[in-house]
């Protein structure tokens, strides 16, 4: 598999989320979500994946990206994804990490 269907850069990944044509899960633990998040993602903390698996759209017209604090756990996560028959989803090279050195807007996360 072409490693560039797997990825996609920051400036792109942010982008396809603030135009709404991709779906942004932040799998980041809920001590990391803390720290700020980008507005309008959905928040899946990777220890919770197993049994939210579903939250994930399957759907290979509705693009999804993950995103991690540097991009080690969101790009396994989608290569089991895509083990899984997942062909719509990426991961976001740099993460968070490289969100919040770029200055860009993050906010509290929602309760609940």
């Amino acid at each position: 598999m072409n490693p560039n269907e797997l990825s996609i850069d920051l400036p792109s990944a942010r982008a396809e989320h603030e135009a709404g044509h991709a779906i942004l899960f932040d799998i980041r633990e809920a001590q990391e979500h803390a720290t700020g998040v980008v507005q309008g993602a959905r928040l899946l903390p990777m220890s919770e994946l197993g049994a939210r698996l579903a939250e994930i759209p399957n759907d290979p017209a509705q693009p999804v990206l993950l995103i991690c604090r540097t991009n080690n756990r969101s790009a396994n996560v989608v290569h089991a994804l895509r083990e899984r028959g997942w062909t719509n989803v990426r991961f976001v090279v740099g993460g968070m990490s490289m969100w919040a050195v770029q200055g860009w807007p993050m906010v509290a996360p929602a309760k609940g």
